[in-house]
Order: C-alpha cells, then sequence, then structure tokens
C-alpha cells in the first residue's frame, strides 16, 4: 500500500473525475475501485480530501456515507464545513437548496463520530430559522444521537415555540430531548400536552413524540406530568392513548393502574391491545387469565391475552 503522505490528492482526484462535471456514476464507480487500491486510512484521507472539492451532490452523498463508516475523528472539519457551506463555492449550474441532501447526511456523520465539540455547529443550524428546515431537522436529530446536555436547552426552546413555522422542527426536538434524557426537559415537555390537550390536528404528531420523550425520561412522582398523562388518555389520537399508557406503567402506584385498565374499553381496538399488554406486565399471568374468565371484557382483549399465553407457552 502507499505511504499515506507520498499520495498525490490531486492526481488522484484527477484520475476519479472529480470536481469535473463527470457523470456522477462513472466517478462513483472510479472511488469503488479506490477501494482495492489503498488502505483504510488511505482511503479516509482521500475521501476527506474529496469532500472539499468534489460540488456533485450525488459523489458528496457517497462519500459521506463511505466516511460515516469509517467514523474517523479526521472528518469532522470537511463534514462541519459542508455541513456549513463554510469557504464552500458550488459549481454555478447549483444553488444551495441543491445540497440540501449533502448537508442532511453531514448532519447524520458528525453525529456518529460522537465528537461532543461539534454541539455547537448543529445547535447553530438548528437555531437559523432562515435555513433549509430539512436542514434544520436532520441536526436536531443529530443532536439527540450526540446526546450531549448542553443542547437541552435550545431544544426544550424549540420544542416549546409555539412561533416555529414547521411543527416538524418541535417534533424532533421532542424526540431529541427523549434520546438525551435530562429530566431538565420535562416541563417543557408538559407543557406542549397542556397546551394542545384534546386537539386533533397538525400538533397530533407533536403529542405522540413529546409522550413518548416523557416516557423515556421516567419522571416518577411529578404530579404535573402524572395529570397531563392521564389527560392524554382521552386524546383523539389513538397514538398518544398508547404512548400515555406505556408512560404511566412506570408510577406504580393502584391510581396509574386504574386509569390502564379502564383503556380495556376504548373506542380503538390497538389501544385495546396495548394496555392488555400493559396489564400483562404489570400483573402477569394472573390478569391475562381474568380477562379469559368473564365476558366483560372485549373479544379484542380476550385475543389479545390468548395470544399472549400462547406465545409465553411457546417460549417455555
Amino acid at each position: 500500500m502507499t505511504d499515506n503522505k507520498t499520495i498525490d490528492f490531486n492526481i488522484v482526484a484527477d484520475d476519479c473525475l472529480i470536481a469535473t462535471g463527470a457523470d456522477s456514476e462513472k466517478v462513483i464507480s472510479f472511488l469503488e475501485g479506490l477501494k482495492d487500491k489503498y488502505s483504510d486510512i488511505e482511503l479516509i484521507a482521500i475521501f476527506n480530501y474529496f469532500l472539499k472539492i468534489e460540488y456533485n451532490a450525488d459523489v458528496l452523498c457517497w462519500l459521506i456515507k463511505n466516511l460515516d463508516k469509517f467514523r474517523d475523528s479526521s472528518s469532522l472539519e470537511p463534514l462541519t464545513n459542508l455541513l456549513l457551506m463554510k469557504d464552500y463555492t458550488p459549481n454555478a449550474s447549483y444553488d444551495r437548496d441543491y445540497y440540501t441532501n449533502v448537508r442532511c447526511l453531514c448532519a447524520k456523520a458528525i453525529s456518529n463520530l460522537k465528537d461532543h465539540s461539534s454541539v455547537h455547529t448543529l445547535l447553530y443550524c438548528l437555531n437559523d430559522k432562515n435555513e433549509n428546515y430539512k436542514v434544520r431537522l436532520s441536526c436536531a436529530d443529530a443532536l439527540g444521537r450526540l446526546g450531549d446536555k448542553y443542547a437541552v436547552t435550545t431544544l426544550m426552546d424549540v420544542v416549546s415555540d409555539e412561533n416555529e413555522k414547521s411543527v416538524y422542527i418541535r417534533e424532533s426536538a421532542a424526540v431529541a430531548l427523549g434520546l438525551i434524557g435530562d429530566i431538565r426537559a420535562v416541563d417543557s415537555l408538559v407543557g406542549v400536552l397542556e397546551a394542545q390537550n384534546g386537539i386533533m390536528n397538525k400538533f397530533s404528531y407533536l403529542k405522540e413524540k413529546v409522550v413518548e420523550a416523557i416516557c423515556k425520561l421516567n419522571p416518577n412522582k411529578n404530579s404535573r406530568v402524572f395529570n397531563a398523562l392521564k389527560n392524554s388518555l382521552s386524546d383523539e389520537n389513538p397514538q398518544v392513548r398508547i404512548n400515555a399508557i406505556e408512560a404511566l406503567m412506570d408510577y406504580e402506584s393502584d391510581e396509574a393502574y386504574e386509569l390502564i385498565k379502564n383503556m380495556l374499553t376504548d373506542e380503538d381496538d390497538e389501544v385495546k391491545r396495548n394496555a392488555v399488554i400493559a396489564l400483562y406486565n404489570i400483573y402477569g399471568e394472573a390478569f391475562l387469565n381474568e380477562i379469559l374468565s368473564t365476558e366483560k371484557y372485549s373479544v379484542v382483549c380476550r385475543d389479545e391475552a390468548k395470544n399472549i399465553l400462547e406465545n409465553e407457552n411457546d417460549y417455555e
């Protein structure tokens, strides 16, 4: 293999038709061929260099995906510069939006490097309301995967911002808060539920993600959270009700368990099934046998109880 220091990147770039405007499939075929010629360390250096000079989006996406497989710290700088479009002059044929998917992949690859110094870059893009919303979404997702608690305050502001034009950004912020797992986020998340309680509109999926995040944070013995989850059991969105059931399981209180039992008569079959599963996790097989031994429960509940017992017996 070639010594990394002796590689002439410009010659390799010329051989691969990098930054020439050549057909992307042809360029990528040349790039694939490099894998048989160079070591992983050398490929990382070559691909990092190509990120700085290539302008075809398809080729850039290929480079980012392959660098993401290596997850080498040396890729942080070129990935960051490309995400920010810093010192980057696209070909005159393309505008900034042409690179949206490229930049989204950059955000994901950056988070996979697990370098917490990148949190500032990701927050910068997330906070820029003039930025492409897909890029902002990707940065919110990346902050969740990175798991840096420095991002919590900003994510709390985003999820609570009713002036945010894209509800999807708020949803991604809620998911990120759940992944980071900082209990400070609870008040902001509960505030969203309180503001949107009972509303079946474009915020429906946001409520799903908020309840899911609360479940991950597991804020037991918090009466405000408990009341918000209790109210969520009557939400018009079945998935919100299902997520609330899961969250209430962790409360380990008779009141929480009674609320879950009430969901056995829910109008939605999937909600009923999840209530049966939750109560099985709480009480064990005894509760399933109770469901099967009385006619007061619906066919859906009885069938789910029967399925669980059969699966348990098959496992044994």
